[in-house]
């Protein structure tokens, strides 16, 4: 199963994921993909509360935010992925070591061949698309290509929610019970 949690920042997606993919595990291998390379101590201290509430799940680390495809054979076919999160993984991409304003494509073929290759995959997106505002030069770029990979994960993922206050709005397929 493939499912996509989108929402705004603390809206309870990275929770909800984890939950999921404890539920979907049943016991097999857990992978929580970190995609986010810490720039600040905003960055660090966010990072440190991920890992603080996923402590004693049973989650495998895996830091990659590049090239996602490269660490592929470090999880278990019949493993749960949690990727968290297609946000950071596309800026990480677009702004790396030059911008690339290409990102989104190579971004949302990595994300589409990760998500095969494991018996689940859960993963989290900011919706910043939704502020209603024109953004100009690279920042439009980066929330247009945003959107477009998500609606790309949409389009093949069995399960989307939108998620607000640790509540999902599902609006595609079914929650898992």
């Amino acid at each position: 199963m493939r499912i996509l949690l989108i929402g705004g920042s603390k809206s309870g997606k990275s929770t909800t994921a984890q939950r999921l993919c404890r539920r979907l595990a049943e016991g097999g291998p857990m992978y929580y993909w970190a995609t986010m390379t810490p720039r600040d101590n905003e960055d660090i201290q966010r990072i440190r509360r991920h890992i603080a509430d996923r402590e004693g799940w049973g989650f495998a680390t895996i830091e990659r935010s590049t090239c996602l495809t490269d660490a592929l054979p470090r999880v278990e076919h019949s493993g749960t992925v949690l990727l968290d999160s297609v946000t950071a993984a596309l800026s990480e991409a677009m702004f790396g070591t030059e911008f690339d304003p290409l990102a989104a494509e190579k971004v949302t073929a990595e994300l589409l061949a990760v998500s095969r290759w494991s018996a689940h995959f859960v993963c989290t997106c900011d919706d910043i698309w939704r502020g209603g505002e024109d953004y100009a030069g690279w920042t439009e770029i980066y929330v247009r290509g945003l959107a477009s990979v998500c609606r790309r994960l949409a389009a093949e993922f069995d399960v989307v929610c939108d998620m607000a206050a640790g509540v999902p709005r599902v609006w595609k397929g079914a929650w898992p019970l």
